[in-house]
């Protein structure tokens, strides 16, 4: 059984912004996936949700928001 992937905007519910980004991208494995609407076309990261749900309910949440 495959990990259920996701984007930062799927598991936050809002854009991340370029800064939050790169800093989850620099901790984690990702895989990506082509879309296309009307506000963006391109390439989106994506994350295995365990990581998300750790990395944003972890200690390293903390230090972000400070």
């Amino acid at each position: 059984m495959s990990e259920k992937m996701l984007s930062l905007y799927d598991y936050l519910g809002r854009a991340a912004g370029s800064i939050l980004g790169k800093q989850v991208a620099t901790c984690a494995k990702h895989e990506t996936r082509f879309v296309e609407n009307l506000k963006y076309t391109g390439d989106i990261m994506l994350y295995p949700e365990t990581f998300l749900k750790f990395y944003f309910n972890g200690s390293r949440a903390n230090r972000l928001t400070k």
